[in-house]
């Protein structure tokens, strides 16, 4: 993968996390959330950054390759 499709995956990811960061906030004031609802959308963040984490880990790497 060139560089300039790996910036494009990464400015798309970002963007649709900070989507997803806008639509948890507008339902958390519509409604509070549930003990159970709070731990998935957790949880779910820990994921969203781990991946985040290994595409970094993955793009240095490849960046050291060459």
């Amino acid at each position: 993968m060139s560089n300039s499709q790996q910036d494009e995956q990464d400015d798309l990811q970002k963007y649709l996390e900070e989507k997803a960061k806008q639509e948890q906030e507008k339902q958390h004031e519509a409604e509070p959330l549930s003990a159970y609802d709070a731990c998935v959308l957790k949880e779910s963040a820990k994921i969203h950054d781990l991946i985040a984490e290994a595409q970094r880990k993955l793009k240095n790497s490849d960046t050291k390759d060459r």
